[in-house]
């Protein structure tokens, strides 16, 4: 694609970025067709192609975003499928990330819109605050229909019930079972804290179980995707620098493995901490050497090598490859190849390529197309047969649970189970 960018504009390092990135844009139009927003609407700006147009024409025109930039930009799910299916290698996330920081900074929304976004970006990265928030949801629920806009939907999606905090999210050490093959520090997150505990407690058995002493940092918190997505530059890299710093003095006080993250979506991130903070030349090789050591728990597991199972019977697995994995981190076979290791019988799901429309905060945001893209998921799942759904991202879980009787877990608790903890309270006594 042919840029016109003058070279004073080039002189900014997020134009120069944004001009490599179109100029590997052949137009072939090859990401529409696993895009999911282009698959639901048909409309080319509602497709990787046409948005890359929307960007191109607002940053080579140094203009403000308008309304129709950003309705087609907020459309878009950030699922990377069309990373994956590109020939050329465009670097589709890095340019609608900057797209969303533009319009941050030059478009004013309407004021409940503000407000919702707002709220969001402060309740959801802070688990004390989320699980209150989710408390008065709850409370709220009977009158959700007198609620201005989206925050009636809001509420609506608020689960019944919270699970009890988790005393193994707090600051501390857990140490190897037999010979330390590792040391990781464990991202335990914020949402998922707050959703399911159960996720960080499966993890940490199932690392220490293999060998790992698993460190849960003081001070480290959420990863920062969730504002990172909604173009609030700012608040993600302060995010970053305090998992950073919070790391380092892990590894000061007695070396790192690897970062391990069992939430995909905030793996991406972690592992991209190095662009995030390469404009700052204080945190830019920090970040750099953190991003290095970021693994997801999946791929610290296959590098281990899993234990024996010890199970009997074993339910068969639907396995929901989360968009963040395959396509935003490219894992592929580690968590189906662990979980056929372990003994359970892994199938594959039509469309598997396709977001189920969780993607952060968009099935917020974005209910209508959250829903059809949930439903079309759910259908292909339960058309698997499957006993369990099993995935490797809480956003996924929490979207696809609300709308099938299938029991989901994640990928981690599955193989805990199977190497010895507790079963799942999802699949029964």
């Amino acid at each position: 694609m042919q840029t016109n960018f003058s070279p004073d504009q080039l002189t900014e390092r997020n134009i120069q970025v944004a001009n490599d990135i179109l100029r590997k844009c052949v137009h072939c139009g090859f990401c529409t067709a696993t895009c999911p927003t282009y698959v639901l609407l048909g409309d080319e700006l509602d497709g990787p192609r046409g948005r890359i147009y929307l960007i191109k024409n607002m940053l080579e025109n140094d203009r403000p975003a308008s309304a129709k930039v950003t309705l087609h930009i907020d459309r878009c799910l950030s699922c990377l499928s069309c990373v994956t299916t590109c020939p050329s290698g465009v670097d589709y996330m890095h340019l609608v990330d900057e797209a969303r920081a533009r319009i941050e900074r030059t478009f004013v929304r309407p004021i409940p819109e503000r407000l919702l976004r707002a709220l969001l970006a402060f309740v959801l990265p802070n688990p004390a605050v989320f699980r209150l928030a989710l408390a008065g949801a709850r409370w709220a629920r009977p009158f959700a229909g007198l609620l201005p806009g989206r925050l009636k939907g809001v509420v609506a999606m608020a689960p019944r019930s919270t699970p009890r905090p988790s005393a193994g999210d707090r600051p501390q050490v857990f140490p190897a079972t037999g010979e330390r093959r590792q040391r990781v520090a464990l991202l335990t997150g914020c949402a998922q804290r707050v959703l399911r505990p159960g996720i960080n407690e499966a993890t940490v058995r199932l690392l220490t179980r293999h060998g790992c002493e698993v460190v849960v940092a003081e001070g480290a918190g959420c990863c920062g995707a969730l504002v990172h997505h909604m173009g609030r530059e700012a608040d993600s890299r302060a995010a970053a620098r305090v998992n950073i710093a919070a790391w380092e003095r892990v590894a000061e006080d007695g070396g790192l493995d690897a970062v391990v993250v069992n939430t995909s979506g905030c793996g991406t991130t972690v592992k991209d901490y190095g662009y995030l903070l390469a404009g700052d030349t204080e945190w830019a090789g920090r970040a750099a050497r953190i991003a290095a050591l970021a693994r997801d728990v999946s791929e610290v597991m296959a590098e281990l090598g899993l234990n024996a199972p010890v199970l009997g019977m074993r339910p068969t697995v639907a396995y929901q490859s989360a968009c963040s994995m395959q396509h935003g981190q490219k894992l592929h076979d580690e968590p189906r190849r662990l979980l056929g290791e372990a003994g359970f019988r892994v199938l594959d799901v039509a469309e598997g390529h396709l977001c189920c429309g969780s993607a952060g905060t968009y099935s917020l945001l974005q209910p209508e197309l959250a829903a059809r893209l949930r439903e079309r998921k759910v259908a292909h799942l339960e058309d698997t047969g499957a006993d369990v759904i099993a995935t490797g991202n809480i956003g996924c879980l929490m979207q696809i649970a609300g709308a099938t009787a299938m029991p989901i877990v994640h990928t981690v608790e599955l193989l805990d189970w199977a190497t010895g903890g507790p079963k799942p309270a999802e699949l029964g006594a």
